[in-house]
């Protein structure tokens, strides 16, 4: 695990960010707890697989990772067990940013994190009080068969004064990673780039 780990935190310094977010993904990275493990302190882990019958169960095991390995949990898209797991925050998916029950439930938790696609989705999530907008795909991506990536170029102008922290999400890899680096982000997040690098 201490090679791995290494490994992930030059990943951070070639993008110029202090950290990595990692999403999980049953289908593609179907051993969240032990990538977790591998995950440099300070990470952040969000829980994902909304239709996974074992959510649960999977939060109260990620939870218990997180607590001792210096990590925070997100839960996406689930205030009800973002709360009953004592998660650290919640992460919205785009749509929930403009439902008005989610507007009543952000002020249970510290850490906000939303996902974002274009300068809509940016501008609802500062009126709502989100902490970090996680903007995507900059590359082309697994989660999305098909749509190549918006690019570098069009991902900076996008974020360009978005008056949010912004973390980088979409295909993400050890090899592209160095082209974020003069990018305004405060992190990169991924599944399978991360996980290829944590197993």
């Amino acid at each position: 695990m201490r090679n791995n780990m290494s490994v992930l935190n030059i990943m951070k310094r070639k993008a110029g960010v202090e950290t990595l977010v990692f999403m999980t993904d049953r289908t593609r990275a179907p051993n969240p707890d032990e990538i977790c493990l591998a995950l440099p302190r300070g990470s952040i882990v969000i829980l994902r697989d909304y239709d996974f019958s074992g959510r649960k169960a999977l939060a109260v095991t990620l939870k218990k990772i997180c607590k001792k390995q210096g990590l925070l949990l997100l839960i996406a898209g689930d205030f009800d067990l973002a709360t009953k797991v004592r998660a650290d925050g919640v992460h919205l998916p785009e749509h929930m940013l403009f439902e008005y029950r989610t507007c009543r439930q952000l002020k249970k938790f510290s850490l906000i994190t939303a996902a974002c696609h274009n300068r809509k989705s940016l501008h609802r999530a500062i009126i709502i009080g989100v902490d970090a907008a996680i903007v995507s795909p900059v590359f082309k991506t697994n989660s999305h068969v098909g749509i190549a990536g918006i690019g570098v170029h069009v991902f900076s102008r996008l974020i360009n004064r978005c008056g949010l922290p912004v973390v980088a999400l979409g295909g993400i890899s050890f090899q592209n990673v160095g082209q974020l680096k003069r990018l305004d982000i405060v992190a990169i997040a991924g599944i399978d780039g991360i996980a290829e690098q944590a197993l």
